[in-house]
């Protein structure tokens, strides 16, 4: 069960001020708002969320990395287990013609605006009921979905996870921390996230849980 970062690059492009985030606004009330995941989380005021989360090409160099990782190919089938408005699962169907992609997100209002070329194969659903047939994919993906349930539903995830798919080709990425400062921005920063794990503690928690892939992380350093 390796470490793999396909997401730090990605992530490290946005500037984040912690304290100020906490000392300008009501992070509780913030937090209640972002958990309905609806406009306000994607595409309302930033401090509820994305502040707009809009297609800007950012996941096709993760897209491309995880392919070659991965060895995908066309008539391959990949799922995205809280895929959000389905960017990433675009970028695959780009570097990898001929995949086949299916997604799932608890929030209906990211499915009903997302991506036009990806929406036919997008459903609303919840990462512990997942609504395919047993070893339905390939490959199945899951990138800062998973900390935002709690330690029971991480379990019931994982293991809808690890139903569906046919073998190890799997990644799930979290967020975590190495140290106190990390844990301190983490928890300024973060809105929806329930699972807190520090990265030593959470392949201990995903091997409890069953888990047989790969992780990754992003840190707020």
């Amino acid at each position: 069960m390796p470490e793999i970062d396909f997401i730090g690059e990605v992530h490290n492009r946005t500037k984040r001020n912690y304290v100020q985030r906490v000392i300008d606004y009501d992070k509780a009330e913030c937090a209640a708002v972002a958990k309905q995941y609806a406009f306000d989380y994607w595409d309302g005021d930033r401090r509820y969320g994305y502040g707009g989360y809009n297609y800007d090409g950012r996941w096709r160099g993760v897209a491309e990395r995880m392919a070659r990782h991965y060895g995908l190919k066309p008539g391959d089938r990949i799922l995205d287990v809280g895929c959000g408005k389905g960017y990433l699962l675009y970028e695959f169907a780009q570097v990898v013609p001929g995949i086949e992609i299916a997604g799932a997100d608890v929030s209906a209002y990211a499915v009903e605006h997302a991506k036009e070329e990806v929406k036919d194969a997008l459903t609303v659903a919840n990462a512990t009921q997942l609504p395919y047939p047993d070893k339905s994919f390939d490959f199945i993906v899951s990138l800062g979905a998973l900390h935002c349930l709690p330690f029971s539903g991480l379990f019931e995830a994982i293991a809808e996870i690890e139903r569906v798919g046919k073998n190890d080709r799997k990644y799930l990425m979290v967020e975590s921390f190495r140290d106190e400062r990390e844990k301190a921005n983490l928890l300024y920063w973060q809105l929806t996230c329930d699972s807190f794990h520090s990265a030593d503690e959470w392949p201990r928690v995903l091997a409890s849980a069953g888990y047989h892939g790969d992780y990754g992380f992003i840190f707020f350093t």
